[in-house]
This record gives structure tokens, sequence and C-alpha cells, in this order.
């Protein structure tokens, strides 16, 4: 039996940047051979971000970790032949153009699975393949700003803030991910391979807690708050003096056990914060008493009056990535992964937070050159030495 839980299964990776890469890449890890196919010449946009001089971006690196590169021009008549011999072999092709490019290119899904009926097609687009707004661009300010995200982000007297991390496009290609081995699963049960057409958009309005529902329960907007939380307290973000600590109750077993830390157990009988409600209501107050008890201490201190062993509070010190390259959580967990590079001498990835006993991790650890594999990969469908060098002289390969 296999040690990768997707070994043996064929990836076609059209996707390119950010939300699109990450879902494969998951996918990579967990044992998919997953087969890249860029533009010729110029590759992947994401290749050109944060690097060293003259090097692929180290961003490309970690969103493309463990799969192989092609370079292919799907948009002329021979690539797109030379792509659907890929895909009679292939298991999902999986793609993040805007919504109905490729099947301008004569590469639709009905396309695709009558090449090979069992052929998962997954896609990923800004507002999906349907509705009025199918076909706009997006980026993942759009999808944030759109999903209602942005709006329940920042402080209330300031502008919505999009959350970091291009978290929107993250999201995405999580719910991506989700999809192909969904759709993957039920394959082998009914041999029936279905098309997954996803928005981003969707994907982000899906995270924004259940503040839609509440909405329309109740009447009650979300409000930007900061790094408080509408109905609980205390819970927020507090400067110490070497930097900020987020302390989170959401019981009164919790609260009482913070009023007694801080030195003021008369507070969880105090009217105005007796029940979740009561908290709630009087927040800013709350928030602002336990501030100025964090105020006087280090993070360390808080953390140690707080934290397990003593009042045993959720709670944790805000670190910068960064600064979790040490961090001993993470390195216990597989978090920080460190591979040596023939270019870059090393790169830190963050490791796949997906654990399975006895699983072994991907294949290859790096990410590839552009069309790095382009003669391994043709060679499995019958393509020759020669082949090869008349497609790159036609600018194909």
């Amino acid at each position: 039996m296999s040690g990768r839980l997707l070994e043996g299964l064929r990836v076609l990776d059209l996707t390119r940047v950010v939300a699109g890469p990450f879902a494969t890449a998951i996918l990579s890890d967990l044992g998919a051979d997953v087969i890249k196919v860029e533009r010729p010449r110029t590759g992947d946009d994401y290749r050109y971000g944060p690097s060293r001089k003259g090097e692929t971006s180290l961003s490309f690196q970690n969103t493309n970790r463990g799969k192989r590169s092609i370079t292919l021009d799907v948009r002329r008549p021979e690539g797109r032949e030379i792509f659907l011999r890929l895909v009679e072999a292939a298991d999902a092709v999986v793609e993040n153009f805007r919504s109905g490019f490729l099947a301008a290119q004569g590469l639709g899904p009905d396309v695709i699975q009558a090449h090979n009926p069992r052929c998962v097609v997954a896609s990923l687009s800004g507002f999906g393949a349907t509705g009025p707004r199918a076909g706009h661009a997006s980026y993942d300010i759009v999808a944030q700003a759109s999903g209602g995200l942005l709006a329940m982000t920042g402080f209330a007297d300031g502008p919505p803030v999009r959350g970091g991390g291009a978290l929107g496009d993250f999201v995405g290609g999580l719910y991506l991910g989700i999809g192909v081995v969904a759709a993957l699963l039920e394959r082998e049960r009914t041999g029936r391979a279905r098309v997954c057409d996803l928005s981003n958009q969707d994907a982000v309005f899906a995270i924004t807690d259940s503040m839609a529902t509440i909405a329309a329960g109740l009447g009650e907007r979300a409000q930007r708050v900061g790094n408080q939380h509408p109905y609980v307290a205390p819970y927020d973000s507090y400067a110490a003096r070497d930097g900020f600590v987020v302390i989170g109750t959401a019981s009164n077993k919790l609260f009482r056990r913070v009023c007694e830390a801080i030195g003021r157990p008369e507070l969880s009988k105090d009217a105005r914060f007796r029940s979740h409600r009561d908290r709630a209501r009087n927040r800013a107050e709350l928030n602002a008493i336990v501030a100025n008890w964090v105020r006087a201490r280090s993070c360390d201190e808080v953390l140690a009056e707080l934290g397990p062993g003593a009042a045993d509070v959720p709670c944790a010190r805000v670190s910068a990535p960064d600064e979790l390259l040490d961090d001993p959580q993470l390195l216990a967990r597989g978090m920080i992964e460190r591979q040596p590079h023939p270019q870059l001498g090393e790169i830190v990835f963050h490791g796949n937070p997906l654990r399975f006993e006895g699983a072994e991790p991907r294949a290859r650890p790096l990410a590839p050159a552009l069309g790095e594999h382009n003669r391994e990969v043709y060679a499995e469908i019958g393509l020759t030495a020669g082949d090869l060098e008349r497609l790159a002289e036609d600018g194909v390969i």
C-alpha cells in the first residue's frame, strides 16, 4: 500500500499565481503527480515575484513545490491536441483562468471529458461560470470585498482592511483542493467524473462566520470591531511592554479564571459582566480593564500568569511569520521545511498541516524549473526529441 495518500493520481495543473497553485500544491503534498502546464518562455506570472536577482520567486517555490513542469501553449491548435493527449491519462484537470477562457480555446469540460470520461474538471474563477458577474476579472482583494470579508475587517473608526497574506486566494485554493478530492472519491465509488465550478467570491462569503445568518435572522449587521469579538469578552489583542498578546474567553468559567489571574475576582460577580450578553454589551470597558493589567507586564509574564500551569486561559504572543521560523511547536509538527536548492542554497517551505500516520511526504521536494520535465512527460505520450525540438521552434512548447 502506498505511503502517499494520492499516489497514482495524475493532475494536469493549468493554474497560475496563487489560489489554484496552492490547491494543487496540497494535492502534490498528498502524493499526486501534479503536472504544471505553463506558457512557453514566460511560464506562470508568479515566477517573477520576490526573489534574488535572476531567480524564480520564492513565493512560486512555496506554492508549486513537488510538481513537474511542462511548457505548452494551449491556444495553438497543435498545443490543444497535445493537451488532449495528456488528458487521456489524467485523473483531474485543474484551472483558474477567467471563466470561459478554456472553452474559448476548445478545451471546455465537455471536450475534456469526451476524451476521458473519468477525468474530473475543477475550475476556480473570480465569480464562477454562472450569474451576472461570470467572467469578470478578480484578484484577492476583489474576492475579499465582494465576498463580505473586507467590510468585517478593521477597526470601527477606520476603513475596511484586507485580510493579510492573500487570505481570499488561499481560502479559494483550499476549497478547490477539497473539491478535487471529493470529486475523485465519488468517481471511485460511482465511475462518474464531475465538473466543479468554484467562485472565489463564494469561497470568501462562505467563511464570513455566521454573519449573513445573524443579519437575516436578527437584523444585526456585521460591524468592524478590530481584534475584539462582537459577542464575547474579554477577547482582544493587548499591548504588553515588549509586544502584543491575545487573550480569548468564550465561557463563564474562563472569564472567572481571567478575573482571578488579574487580581480582580469581583468582576465575575459585577452585573455589567455577569453573562455573555452583559460582557459583550460592555466589552469595551472590560477589554480596557484587561488591557491595563497587560500593559504593566512583558509578554512572557502575561503568558506565565494566564497560560498552562496557571489560569489556563487561551492566550498567545502575536508573532510575525519570520518570528515563527524557530517556533518549537511548529518545528515539532514539521511545519518548517528546509530544502536544499541547486541555485538558492536553501528554501524554507511552509509544511503541510495535513498529517496522516505513516504517510510519506511528497515525491519531489522542490518547485520545478520552467519546462524542466518536458522531455520526461512528453515521452510518456510518444513525443520524440525531434518532435520537441520542432515544437519549441514553433513556440508550441
